[in-house]
């Protein structure tokens, strides 16, 4: 089972903030944070980054800090620490089996008709 240290996660603070929020928003029954503390998470970040309301639809709540600065990205970091903290969460575990990609990253390559590369002579 998958776990996540929130103190000390081994990843940049971005990529931390991001995963977390992810977490928080998916649907994941196995995650050990309730219900409710995902949300005030997401929501609480979301409001350090936008003026207006979070979003009610699922597949528009995600974090989006390529506008935002250093400072709101302290504060995003320190928003979830200290909520999970309070919480008595010190570690997040979640178990989500393997799934399939949803696009490939690498295109396929055409298998290609050696037999069509002849070496032909040339004439003189």
């Amino acid at each position: 089972m998958p776990s996540l240290d929130i103190q000390n996660s081994g990843m940049p603070d971005l990529q931390f903030v991001l995963f977390v929020s992810a977490l928080c928003t998916a649907d994941l029954t196995t995650l050990n944070v309730p219900s409710e503390l995902r949300t005030t998470i997401f929501d609480r970040c979301w409001a350090l980054i936008h003026t207006e309301a979070p979003p009610t639809d699922p597949k528009e709540r995600v974090l989006d800090l390529r506008q935002g600065t250093e400072l709101t990205l302290e504060a995003c970091l320190s928003t979830i620490r200290s909520l999970l903290t309070d919480a008595g969460i010190r570690t997040l575990t979640w178990d989500h089996p393997v799934s399939e990609p949803t696009h490939e990253s690498t295109p396929r390559r055409e298998t290609v008709d050696r037999s069509a590369w002849a070496i032909v002579p040339r004439s003189s």
